[in-house]
C-alpha cells in the first residue's frame, strides 16, 4: 500500500519536474507565419473532402432510387379523421387500394379494393377530398356489411 503512494507520487510530481526543468535551456523557436501557399494548399483539400462528400449524396440519391418501379409506386388518394389521433387512409398501390386504419401504435388493413371495386382514384378538383373519400367509404362500409 505504502509501495503504491511513492510510484504515484514519482509519477505525479517528479517526471513533470524533469521535464520542465530540462525545457528551460531550450532556445525559443520561431513563430511560422502562414503563406499564401498553405492557404491554397488548405483550400485544395477542403475542395477534395467537400467534392467527395456531395460525390458521395449523389450517389446514395441515385441509388436509392433504382428498386422503384413507375408501376409500384404508392400515393395517398385522400383521409378521414376519425378522431384526435385514429384516421383512416385509402392508399393507391399500383392497381390496388388499400383502406387503412391509423393508430399511433398500429396500423391496419382495413379492406383491400382491386379491379371494379377501386374507388376514382383521380381526384376531381370541384369536389372535396375529404367529403367525396368520406362519401365513397361509407358505400363501401355499407355494402361490406350487407354481405
Amino acid at each position: 500500500m505504502f509501495g503504491k503512494k511513492i510510484v504515484t507520487g514519482l509519477l505525479f510530481w517528479w517526471f513533470p519536474a524533469c521535464f520542465a526543468a530540462s525545457g528551460v535551456d531550450a532556445p525559443k523557436q520561431a513563430v511560422k507565419t502562414v503563406s499564401s501557399g498553405d492557404m491554397l494548399h488548405w483550400s485544395v483539400g477542403l475542395l477534395i473532402v467537400l467534392g467527395i462528400f456531395f460525390l458521395c449524396v449523389w450517389g446514395m440519391r441515385k441509388l436509392s432510387g433504382l428498386a422503384v418501379n413507375s408501376t409500384e409506386k404508392m400515393r395517398v388518394v385522400g383521409g378521414l379523421s376519425l378522431g384526435m389521433r385514429e384516421k383512416v387512409i385509402l392508399l393507391q398501390v399500383g392497381k390496388k387500394q388499400l383502406i387503412l386504419g391509423v393508430t399511433p401504435g398500429r396500423i391496419d388493413a382495413l379492406h383491400v379494393l382491386e379491379g371494379d371495386d377501386c374507388l376514382n382514384s383521380e381526384p376531381s378538383p370541384s369536389m372535396a377530398m375529404d367529403s367525396g373519400f368520406a362519401q365513397k367509404l361509407m358505400q363501401v362500409m355499407k355494402g361490406r356489411s350487407d354481405d
